[in-house]
Parts: structure tokens; sequence; C-alpha cells
């Protein structure tokens, strides 16, 4: 059953060795690449058995390929790759005991939600399930970086909101946003408060449990009040609130992100913005339980970086998280498609729409960007 691992099996995650370059170090864009996060490792499947979950778990490889074939990427060449986050760079946030318990299949079963997982080999399940997971952490915090830099970036996976320090669950087994948001306050000087802006279709309680009693952040929560996870405690990290109802449509959804966003971010002044643009909310997804059509999960993805990018010049970094679908690939990068279009983001060489002022503000931001990573 899980748990035992032979000498010869691939290891739960590496110690950060000395040679071990640390994640913001590789975090570096030549002029020519966009600030887009992604690795074919980042992609699930083994045996057959991630289609006993409703979660598409090659979906993050299909966003990627959409956009080469739209031909706003040619290839690999063009975004940034994460390698896997090591053992020592979780530790900034997670227990030692948390990741220990990581070591039993029968534990990450009940994390991810597929209970044959739980019989599995835990090398196996190291290599094939929780590897993937390791990378798209590694690309959240990245991105973070790369936001400030470049005043945006998207990481191509990532947004495991259900994930605290000490615990895991919903799909998610390491908690990305509270990492990438600890990495930024600790590594960048500049960046002194930052805003998680959740509009997945469930609560973000891991991230919640985190910063709960935390004034340098602003967590502004849009979900589905009467699905998963319904964490009464989480909420009271919650400085906005919007809890939705079954089947809640485009007008009404849309309506509410015109309602808060602008007032919170006048309210709190974030100097980055964390964005968790879960497709969960697609009608269809019999988890999230909402009717939003793909031209709102666009129209929600638009008003997002123009209330935070183009309207207020503040960096903002966007995970795909959540989403339960064949289709919301396609839905994902035809919204990233539709951003470029509108000019909300661009790869420098094409960049004339962006101002001298955001530039000089990401670059004075990343300043104190080089710190020891090994602090906390």
């Amino acid at each position: 059953m899980g748990g035992a691992q032979s000498q010869e099996e691939e290891p739960t995650p590496s110690e950060a060795g000395g040679d071990t370059p640390g994640i913001y170090e590789i975090a570096e864009l030549e002029p020519r690449q966009w600030p887009i996060v992604y690795s074919s490792q980042y992609n699930i499947g083994f045996m057959g058995l991630q289609r006993l979950h409703p979660f598409d778990s090659a979906k993050w490889g299909k966003i990627f390929d959409h956009l080469q074939e739209a031909g706003m990427i040619k290839g690999k060449e063009d975004i940034l790759e994460p390698r896997e986050i090591t053992k020592r760079e979780l530790q900034m946030v997670h227990t030692e005991e948390y990741l220990e318990s990581l070591t039993s299949s029968m534990n990450v079963a009940m994390v991810v939600e597929v209970p044959p997982v739980a019989i599995l080999p835990n090398f196996v399940v190291q290599s094939k399930l929780l590897r993937p997971f390791r990378f798209q952490t590694a690309g959240t915090i990245m991105a973070g970086k790369l936001a400030i830099e470049r005043g945006w970036a998207i990481n191509i996976g990532g947004g495991f909101h259900h994930c605290s320090s000490n615990s895991g669950g919903g799909f998610c087994a390491y908690a990305d946003i509270t990492l990438a948001v600890k990495y930024m306050f600790n590594h960048i000087d500049g960046v002194k408060k930052a805003m998680i802006v959740d509009f997945d279709a469930h609560q973000g309680n891991g991230h919640e449990r985190d910063f709960l009693g935390d004034e340098r952040v602003f967590i502004l929560d849009m979900y589905n009040r009467l699905i998963y996870p319904g964490d009464n405690f989480a909420k009271q990290a919650i400085k906005r609130k919007v809890e939705l109802n079954h089947h809640t449509t485009d007008q009404v959804y849309l309506e509410n992100i015109r309602r808060h966003l602008p007032a919170v971010l006048d309210e709190f002044d974030p100097d980055v913005v964390v964005y968790n643009a879960g497709t969960d909310i697609l009608e269809g997804d019999r988890l999230g339980n909402l009717d939003i059509t793909p031209e709102g999960v666009m129209e929600r993805d638009r008003l997002v970086f123009t209330e935070v990018r183009k309207k207020r010049g503040k960096p903002i970094f966007m995970l795909t998280s959540g989403g339960y679908q064949r289709n919301n690939a396609r839905v994902i990068a035809d919204s990233i498609l539709g951003l470029h279009r509108e000019k909300l983001i661009s790869n420098p060489l094409e960049d004339s729409h962006v101002t001298s002022e955001l530039r000089e503000q990401g670059a004075s931001l990343a300043q104190g960007s080089g710190g020891n990573e090994g602090e906390t």
C-alpha cells in the first residue's frame, strides 16, 4: 500500500543542494520571451487513473498547444519553463509534518480525491502526480517575479487555493499562492501589500487560512456558497466576500465584478495582484454548478486585467486553477488570446502601449529580488 519506497525508486521532493539555482534566479526572461510560465511536466497521466477524477489532467498542455496553434507563441523558447520546487523551498510555508504526510499514498488519495491512488506505491504517486504539482508550484512563484518586472505574467497551471501550510484537499497538494506571496514579501523590497483576487467557483480556503490576520494581504473571494469547501473559519480572512448561488449567470456574475473589484483596488492599493482565474465557473461544470458562458469567462478576465493593469498600472499574475470539463483549455486559451487582442498583455517587442512609468515601477520593485531564498 502507500508509504513504502525502495532506495531505487524516485524520491519525494529533493532537498535544495548548494548547486540548485533559486527559483527567482531562473526567472529571467529574454526580451523576446513572453512572461508565460509552463512546462510539459505540468501534465498528469498514469495507468488511466487520471480518468477517475473529473479534472482534465492534461488541460495545461492543451492550453499551451492552443496558444501555439493560434500563433501567439512559436514554441517553448518563447516562454519560461520552471524547475521542480525543492523540499527546502516548500518549507518556507509548509510544515514538516504536512510534507511527511504526502509520503503516504492514502493521504495523497484524500488530498486529490481519487481513492484508487491509495493503493499505489508512493514512488509512483510522487513521480506521476505530486511531481507535476511541484513544477506548477514553482511556476506560480516564478510568475510572481515576472509580473513585477513585466507588469503581468501567466502561469499555465497552479492556483491550488485549497491547500494551506498544514493541510491539502480539493486536488490541491501544495500552497502555491501562499508561497508566491511570501516569496515576494521576502525577496522583493517594493512589495509590501498583495491582493488575492480569487474567482474560482470554490472558496479559496487554503490561502485564507494562511493569511488570516495578515494585514498585508487583501482577499477578494467570489464563489458558489453552496458547494465545497464551506470553510467558515477561513472565511474570516476574506476582506471582500461575494457569495453566489447555484446557476448564477453572466449578468449577475459580471456585475459583481464591476461593483466590487474597482472598489477594493482603490481601497487597498496593492503592490501586486494574484489572480486565481478558475474556469470551473463554466456552465455544465458539475462541481462548480454555476452557469457562466465562455464569453462570460473572457469578459471576466478582460475586466480584471483592465481594472488592475490598464487603469491602475498594478502588476498582476494569473493562475488557471480549477476547471472540470474538457472544453476548459480552449476557453482559457481563447481568453488569453483575447487579452492579447485587447492589448492588455503583450510581448515587449510589440509593447507600445505600456507606459515608461509602468516599466520603471516594475524595475524599481524588482531591485530587491536578489535576496536569500532560504529565509522565511
